[in-house]
């Protein structure tokens, strides 16, 4: 599949009150992972969606039929080339699991961007040799963002 130009627009949205970002990080954690050697997601413009843990559970039961807390959903884009996908996070999600996998916040927020980009890129994981390599590809994508600085200062806002 060719790599998309790095001018691919890609527009972030954080629903999230407490999710401390910079859109343009977000989106030079994108611009970035074009350039990570393997599958890649398809051309078009890309939405990103950070959420509350409420709203990823209704987005989870209206369109998977599964009103239960996930960490990202993902859906394809069109045929035309125009839109490449969205890839929706759980923020509540990732801080929740962060302090169970041992992860600094912004490390398991960035893995749940780069899960979806690699659904979108072809990757699946509901068989275990797909799982497998699904965790593969998420390491190494991981390793690529930090060798070049790119995973984003994600932060919560003190409450």
């Amino acid at each position: 599949m060719k790599k998309p130009p790095e001018s691919r627009k890609i527009s972030v949205r954080r629903t999230h009150p407490a999710l401390k970002i910079s859109p343009a990080a977000v989106r030079k954690l994108f611009h970035t992972l074009e350039h990570v050697p393997g599958p890649h997601a398809p051309a078009g413009e890309l939405s990103i969606a950070l959420m509350t843990g409420p709203e990823i559970v209704e987005l989870h039961g209206r369109f998977l039929n599964d009103p239960t807390p996930t960490d990202v959903i993902t859906f394809d884009g069109d045929d035309s080339g125009d839109f490449g996908g969205e890839i929706c996070v759980s923020v509540d999600q990732a801080l929740a699991q962060c302090g169970r996998y041992g992860t600094d916040f912004a490390t398991e927020l960035t893995l749940y961007l780069v899960h979806g980009w690699l659904h979108l890129a072809g990757f699946d994981d509901h068989a275990p040799a797909d799982i497998a390599a699904m965790r593969a590809a998420e390491a190494r994508s991981l390793d690529w963002l930090r060798a070049r600085g790119a995973i984003p200062d994600f932060s919560m806002k003190a409450s």
